[in-house]
């Protein structure tokens, strides 16, 4: 890069330095790019400080306090223990957060990215203006841009985010433990913060528009999770429109539509969870010649490039579930594209969805209904964890793996589960997915005992008529 003057001279530049990004940031310096990666937050994005990493350690610092609070079976007296919540939130932060964000940092710089703190905007097709939080900004022309902008959560007009009505990255920097507390929304990031709150001691609202919580997940899923939610006290509220709310001295008067009839709750913090949409609309994206498409995203092909083959996007701004791990993934199928490998395309056959709830919830593949809407004649498999030796050794029983497979090759097509683990047992299916192995690739592979993967190797034996612990 040539530094001086008012433009500078890049080969690739990245715009966004969160999962996708600096991931792809780090792939393209490995295959003999010079790279600048430009974050106009933190490093890490959404995920690392204020999202994915930071919300699993409060789930963690709630599953753990809960447990001080409950009797269990097995003998072990605790007493009723105290919170330091503060405490919490510096574990959090600190041990959690700020290690992966510096080792991030240390990542691209020991791989030879050039980091830049700024905001960046198109100014033609070949060039971005970068701002940092002070001084003029530079400009920077480029071969090839990979752009990984992110999202950020939707705001309702009749409930603007500030001190009282949060987002998700409010709720997660709480001060203190609200003791009412109201989440608009029961996809997962609500019922995920909202049964984290719960553990730790709020009496927890959720409002959900449609007929259930978690709508993306099977029914028979959720259900050990609302058992889990009723346990923790927590009030659902299905088919409930939030319209607006009042501040008073005792709190937030939250009014919501049900059954065509104004109801009220009173809440100490009020959260709004109802999705996310693409920063695609401050980067002045109409200089750079891309279109966007009626949801905001950016059209790409297999190697993430779009309409302008130098410009390619990944991400929370393509088509697709906005998941980390997605991004992660396509960043390296676009720096691989760059670095002129014409064979990369992004061209997987599964994306791993986990709800990190209490039980978890985890699915890849197809369910029995979507294969059969696709005419693939199918078996199904469902083994509990009750019947899983080191289910019942961790006094965590709930819950089952469903198995899918093609009826006539027993090849596995997809798995749905829910129960302890379930984020880390998903992996093993999703492996045998890509990689289109059957149901007795699974049984023929020596599972260590006892251990939670056995149900994946008891199901698997279901599908071929061989159950053994069933």
């Amino acid at each position: 890069m040539v530094v001086g003057g008012f433009t500078n001279e890049v080969d690739t530049i990245v715009i966004g330095a969160g999962p996708g990004g600096y991931v792809a940031a780090i792939r393209a310096a490995q295959l003999g790019q010079k790279v600048v990666i430009v974050e106009k937050d933190q490093v890490g994005g959404v995920c690392l400080n204020v999202g994915c990493i930071p919300s699993k350690a409060l789930i963690h610092v709630g599953r753990e306090y809960a447990k001080t609070q409950a009797e269990n079976p097995f003998g072990l007296k605790i007493g009723q223990a105290e919170l330091d919540f503060a405490k919490a939130q510096a574990w959090k932060d600190n041990n959690v957060v700020k290690k992966l964000t510096t080792g991030v940092s240390s990542l691209l710089k020991k791989n030879k990215v050039q980091i830049i703190s700024g905001e960046a905007h198109f100014v033609s097709p070949n060039k971005v203006h970068v701002t940092p939080k002070d001084g003029l900004g530079e400009d920077y022309h480029f071969k090839n841009i990979i752009l990984a902008l992110g999202s950020r959560p939707i705001e309702l007009k009749a409930f603007p985010f500030g001190e009282d009505i949060l987002d998700s990255t409010g709720l997660l920097n709480l001060k203190e433990i609200p003791k009412e507390l109201a989440i608009i929304g029961g996809g997962y990031v609500g019922m995920e913060l909202a049964m984290a709150y719960a553990s730790l001691g709020s009496h927890v609202t959720v409002l959900e528009g449609l007929d259930r919580v978690l709508n993306n997940f099977d029914a028979n899923l959720v259900k050990p999770v609302l058992a889990e939610a009723e346990s923790l006290n927590m009030t659902i509220i299905t088919k409930a429109m939030a319209s607006r709310y009042e501040k008073s001295d005792d709190g937030l008067h939250l009014f919501y539509k049900l059954n065509d009839k104004e109801e009220e709750l009173v809440a100490d913090k009020i959260a709004v969870m109802v999705g996310r949409k693409p920063n695609t609309d401050g980067i002045s994206i109409e200089l750079s010649g891309l279109d966007l498409d009626e949801r905001g995203l950016i059209p790409v092909d297999e190697q993430m490039r779009t309409s302008q083959s130098h410009i390619y996007a990944i991400g929370d701004i393509v088509k697709g579930p906005a998941l980390a791990h997605k991004a992660s993934y396509e960043g390296k199928v676009a720096a691989a594209a760059i670095s002129g490998d014409k064979g990369v395309a992004n061209d997987y056959l599964v994306i791993p969805t986990v709800a990190f709830t209490h039980p978890e919830v985890a699915t890849v593949g197809m369910t029995q209904k979507e294969a059969q809407e696709q005419g693939i004649e199918t078996k199904v498999a469902t083994f509990r964890f009750a019947s899983n030796g080191r289910a019942l050794s961790m006094d965590e029983t709930d819950g089952f793996v469903r198995l899918v497979s093609e009826k006539s090759s027993s090849r596995l097509i997809g798995a749905q589960l829910v129960g302890p683990e379930a984020s880390e047992l998903i992996g093993e299916i999703t492996l045998a997915i890509e990689n289109l192995m059957t149901a007795e690739d699974i049984t023929l592979t020596i599972h260590n005992h006892p251990s939670l993967a056995e149900t994946l190797m008891d199901a698997s034996e279901i599908l071929l008529g061989q159950g053994i612990h069933q």
